[in-house]
C-alpha cells in the first residue's frame, strides 16, 4: 500500500480535481436506491462524501492519511455538515459497523500492489457490508493501458490553483509501466510560481497497481463477494474493449 503520497499532495488535491465530478451521479443514485450507512474507501478529502452527505445520508470514510482527512473535517466544520471520518489503514482497521453501500471510488484498489494485501481489503470490506449491500470498485481497464506505446517523456497535465495561497501550480507527470507486474510507477510534478517569482518543485511518486477482469474476479470470489455487473463506465456502458473504465458491483457472496 502506498504511503506518504497524499500527504505531500494534499492542498493540491481538491483544485486538481476539480473537474472529477463525473461518478458523483452514480453514487448518488445507488445511494437513493440502497440507503444508508455508507462508507467511502480512501475518502481522502471528501470529494465522494460530501455530495452524499448533502443529501442527508449516514456517510463514514477511512482514509490513511490524516492530512486528507483535515481538509474534509475543515469542510465539515465551514458547512455544518456531518460525516463521520476514520483514520486508519482498511486492512486493519476495527469498525463495529455494517454499510448498505461500500464505495472504493476512482481508482482506491490501486494502491494495494499484492495479493495479500488486495485480499485483506475485500475480506475487510466483506465483514463491513450489510447481506444485502452492495460494493463499487471504480478501476480502470487496464487492457487499454497496456496497449498504448511506452513513453520516456514528462507530461504536461493541467494548470491551477492552489487555493490556500492562490500560487498557479503546474503538474507533470513522468510514469513507467512495468507490463510483467502489472505496476505503474509513476511521479507526480508540481511546479508552483510563488510571489517572488522564483519556483517550488514538488516531486511526489505514486505506485499503482492494475487489474485485469478476470483476475478481479478471482480476487473478490475469494474475499466473499458475486459480482453483480462490470460495465465501461459511470453511467453503465457496455465493459468491452476500448471502454476506458472497469465500474464491478458486487454482492456479498
Amino acid at each position: 500500500m502506498t504511503t506518504g503520497f497524499y500527504g505531500k499532495i494534499a492542498r493540491f488535491y481538491d483544485a486538481e480535481n476539480s473537474d472529477k465530478d463525473d461518478d458523483i451521479p452514480l453514487y448518488l443514485n445507488l445511494a437513493e436506491q440502497y440507503g444508508g450507512p455508507i462508507i467511502d474507501i480512501g475518502c481522502g478529502t471528501g470529494r465522494v462524501m460530501i455530495p452524499l452527505a448533502e443529501e442527508g445520508y449516514e456517510v463514514h470514510g477511512i482514509d490513511y492519511e490524516q492530512a486528507m482527512l483535515d481538509y474534509a473535517q475543515q469542510y465539515m466544520q465551514e458547512n455544518d455538515l456531518e460525516m463521520t471520518l476514520h483514520h486508519g489503514d482498511v486492512r486493519t482497521y476495527q469498525l463495529d459497523k455494517k454499510f448498505k453501500l461500500v464505495l472504493v471510488p476512482f481508482n482506491g484498489m490501486m494502491h494495494f500492489h499484492t495479493q495479500e494485501d488486495q485480499l485483506a481489503v475485500l475480506k475487510q470490506l466483506r465483514s463491513w457490508i450489510t447481506d444485502d449491500g452492495l460494493l463499487v470498485l471504480d478501476l480502470p481497464n487496464a487492457g487499454e493501458i497496456f496497449a498504448t506505446q511506452e513513453t520516456d517523456a514528462i507530461i504536461m497535465e493541467r494548470t491551477f490553483l492552489e487555493p490556500e495561497t492562490g500560487h498557479l501550480v503546474m503538474q507533470q507527470s513522468h510514469s513507467f509501466l512495468d507490463r510483467a507486474t502489472q505496476i505503474l510507477r509513476v511521479t507526480w510534478i508540481y511546479d508552483e510560481t510563488l510571489p517572488d517569482n522564483t519556483l517550488k518543485r514538488t516531486f511526489a511518486p505514486l505506485v499503482l497497481y492494475y487489474y485485469f477482469f478476470s483476475e478481479m474476479r478471482l480476487l473478490l470470489q475469494l474475499g466473499g463477494f458475486e459480482i453483480e455487473g462490470v460495465y465501461g463506465d459511470t453511467d453503465f456502458a457496455p465493459y468491452e474493449d476500448g471502454c476506458e473504465r472497469m465500474l464491478i458491483l458486487a454482492k456479498p457472496a
